[in-house]
């Protein structure tokens, strides 16, 4: 990831604190907050109404859809993508006032992951690569590599190829790829 304030593009109602980095090529649309001290990579698509707040990072080829807030202590690797109104949570014991001492629980959303639209990610938690995480489900546990989660709270149901769609039993894919099940989640077959 390259950062600093290289090339981007920032609609003209976007708010984009000149001491966050930016990776060159990504487009920040209206009405997004990004605060000093945020990270964000290359080729990223922030759109509307997002707000990205100091000590968060974003991953090269990330997409954020209208309306995601990435709090500090959240990390999304590079190619993740993350529905409208997803909600992370970086506070496992929320009050108006902070409390002392704090504990910031970090998540990590690795590579190639997705998450569905109005899904929320308790803090503390690591969603796995490629997993895919449905639409309005409640992640309160680590997701492993490849993993499909649904539900409330969210469940294993399946798993994903890396191009997205449902694998079989065999654990092939209909674009032909083939995994191995590991302690991690899946691994392409050699």
């Amino acid at each position: 990831m390259k950062l600093g304030r290289t090339k981007f593009f920032q609609h003209p109602k976007a708010l984009v604190s000149r001491r966050a980095q930016i990776g060159r090529g990504t487009r920040i649309w209206a009405f997004t907050n990004i605060l000093e001290g945020a990270r964000i990579g290359e080729s990223c698509n922030i759109c509307d109404g997002c707000f990205i707040e100091g000590g968060a990072v974003v991953g090269d080829h990330v997409t954020l859809k209208n309306g995601v807030c990435v709090f500090e202590g959240i990390t999304l690797e590079d190619d993740v993508f993350v529905g409208a109104n997803v909600a992370f949570i970086n506070d496992r014991y929320p009050r108006s006032h902070r409390q002392k001492p704090w504990i910031l629980e970090r998540t990590l959303v690795k590579t190639g992951a997705t998450l569905g639209a109005n899904s929320t990610i308790l803090c503390g938690l690591t969603i796995g690569q490629y997993a895919v995480v449905g639409a309005g489900s409640v992640v309160t546990k680590a997701v492993l590599d490849h993993a499909i989660v649904l539900g409330h709270p969210a469940r294993f149901k399946g798993y994903a190829c890396r191009c997205g769609k449902k694998l079989d039993r065999r654990l092939r894919c209909v674009c032909g790829q083939k995994y191995v099940s590991s302690r991690q989640g899946l691994k392409i077959a050699v």
